[in-house]
């Protein structure tokens, strides 16, 4: 999710009260929401799942159980440091470590939570397993949640009382539920009428506004096939089914592209739906990958990766 999102999520949580647990809770709240996003900035670092963009700091290790504490030390030592400079603090809250340290855990585990929700996934056992999980609940940026969640926040702020948050949260979390219900119905789908499909991988994808509905994507036996859900037309079935077109990637050509450089193995263990686009010129072949998740049939300028390998075609010298 966005980091806006993010942000009103424990701005709302700090408002039902958890503010007023300790000095710095609504800091902790909102930026314990938003911290396991750091790993943008990590990148370049040789250890994998933390240069893994929704890896290990979005992981129940990394991200829930090991990042809470030392966020929750760091904002005890600017309190620390406040203090020293004769700071004053007009809250009149004193500094309760625990509670500094129990606020940040529960803004931290809604993070993951919430990118479970969009098909981006998260590795949530990193570094444990690499596998991706995703509920497909929710669009990247819901203008529903930020509504409800804002809504919220104003009225408990107004009113000086948690309750309006209280409820703001209990309907968001009602809204995901029930999205995560129609995309449940939507997997199912292709399987019962693409016609009758029996995809290894699928994904259901919320639009922003009309929300209940849902762009089905779907891989069988090396081809991406689209697919359009509406609940509101059938609880079963696809209201429309786009075209099918091979992914490509057990070309040799392809094949050999793909180990070529770490920024395209990078790429293809965070892909989720790979296709690859290949342009030959004489004996190179340029392999562009992408992920069907967000390039559509064909390969964007988005989301991908390029690499030029030797061809194997006929008339080149033989590749070793």
């Amino acid at each position: 999710m966005d980091n806006l999102t993010h942000s009103l999520v424990g701005w709302a949580l700090a408002e039902t009260g958890l503010k007023r647990r300790t000095r710095k809770g609504l800091a902790a709240c909102i930026l314990a929401a938003n911290m396991p996003d750091i790993d943008v900035f990590c990148g370049w670092a040789p250890w994998e799942p933390l240069a893994t963009h929704r890896g290990f700091t979005h992981g129940l290790v990394g991200g829930v159980l090991l990042m809470p504490p030392l966020l929750a030390a760091l904002l005890w030592l600017l309190d620390r440091w406040q203090q020293r400079r004769g700071s004053t603090f007009k809250s009149g809250l004193p500094m309760r470590f625990g509670w500094l340290v129990a606020i940040s855990y529960l803004g931290a585990l809604t993070h993951p939570m919430l990118d479970l929700q969009n098909t981006y996934a998260v590795q949530l056992l990193s570094v444990l397993s690499a596998k991706w999980f995703h509920t497909d609940g929710l669009f990247i940026v819901s203008p529903w949640l930020l509504v409800m969640l804002g809504l919220g926040i104003w009225q408990a702020r107004r009113r000086k009382s948690g309750k309006p948050a209280v409820l703001a949260l209990a309907v968001a979390m009602v809204f995901i539920v029930a999205n995560i219900g129609i995309s449940a119905l939507a997997w199912q789908a292709p399987s019962r009428g693409a016609p009758y499909a029996s995809p290894d991988r699928v994904f259901a994808s919320p639009e922003p506004l009309a929300f209940w509905r849902r762009d089905v994507i779907w891989r069988q036996h090396g081809t991406i096939t689209y697919g359009h859900f509406d609940p509101l037309r059938s609880l079963t079935l696809l209201d429309a089914l786009g075209a099918s077109v091979p992914d490509r990637m057990a070309e040799p050509d392809v094949q050999r592209a793909a180990t070529a450089s770490r920024q395209v193995r990078k790429f293809l263990a965070w892909s989720q739906l790979p296709v690859a686009r290949v342009e030959r010129r004489g004996c190179i072949a340029k392999v562009t990958f992408g992920d069907a998740r967000y390039s559509g049939p064909m390969v964007s300028r988005n989301f991908n990766v390029s690499v030029s390998v030797p061809s194997a075609v006929a008339g080149c010298p033989p590749v070793r």
